[in-house]
């Protein structure tokens, strides 16, 4: 499998890497400026060649239509591992962890506070079809961009409200990567949306802390929400692993 890295990773690229020497493949890991798209080649030559090599490609980019354009070129399987439109792997994984902590996912709430990113919107997509409530909250300037049909997800600007009666309480880093030249008044923006102890009691007794890594203790959640028995954060990463091997599986077998 063809694993190419425009943007840093560590969950990403070591849970693809380990999960596809374990079902007993190769990982080719490409970063950027070590092949000839960084010389020109274009996208379509570029999936025309590779795909002649590999069983799968995997792409972390920015641009979502960089991986729309690779799928559309590719005669193998092209598996987006995170786009500053969506992060689906991140959201397999998540729904994964929801699943061992409360069986059938069907009816749960998940609610997510912060920054409308990408995670957001694959949590959006996913959970909805999952038959979950999903709830997110984010200051009115930065919703989420996808709209998601139906009465399954719910957008607000009161974080509270979204945690009212929620199974598990999300959130994401405040400042993503190309939003560097923001981050004061993206801090400033997202300060009341903090995960913090007091958000967590909105939501059920038996709810969980999640968190798609990496965090910012002091930020967008707290150390002690983080750290704490309520949190889920540490087997949601290791679902990484497990989630992406039963969807390379999927796709390849």
């Amino acid at each position: 499998m063809a694993l190419i890295f425009e943007r840093p990773s560590t969950r990403t690229r070591v849970s693809f890497e380990v999960g596809v020497t374990e079902l007993g493949g190769h990982p080719v890991v490409l970063r950027e400026g070590e092949t000839q798209l960084s010389r020109g080649e274009s996208l379509r030559d570029f999936a025309l060649v590779l795909s002649r090599f590999v069983a799968a490609i995997g792409i972390r980019t920015g641009p979502h239509r960089t991986v729309e354009e690779l799928a559309e070129h590719s005669a193998v399987p092209v598996v987006n591992m995170l786009t500053s439109e969506h992060h689906p792997c991140q959201a397999l994984a998540d729904l994964l962890t929801l699943r061992e902590r409360f069986g059938d996912l069907r009816g749960l709430k998940l609610a997510y506070v912060g920054d409308g990113n990408n995670v957001a919107n694959s949590l959006m997509l996913l959970g909805a079809a999952a038959g979950m409530e999903v709830a997110v909250a984010t200051p009115e300037e930065r919703r989420p961009s996808l709209s998601v049909d139906g009465a399954s997800v719910t957008l607000t600007s009161d974080p509270e409200a979204a945690a009212e009666g929620a199974h598990a309480l999300y959130t994401d880093v405040w400042v993503s990567m190309g939003d560097e030249a923001s981050a004061a008044s993206l801090r400033t923006s997202l300060e009341p949306y903090r995960l913090d102890e007091a958000l967590l009691e909105r939501a059920r007794p038996e709810a969980i802390a999640l968190h798609c890594l990496p965090a910012h203790p002091g930020e967008e959640i707290t150390a002690g929400v983080l750290y704490g028995e309520r949190s889920a954060v540490w087997d949601q990463a290791e679902n990484r692993l497990h989630a992406q091997k039963a969807l390379l599986e999927l796709l390849v077998a």
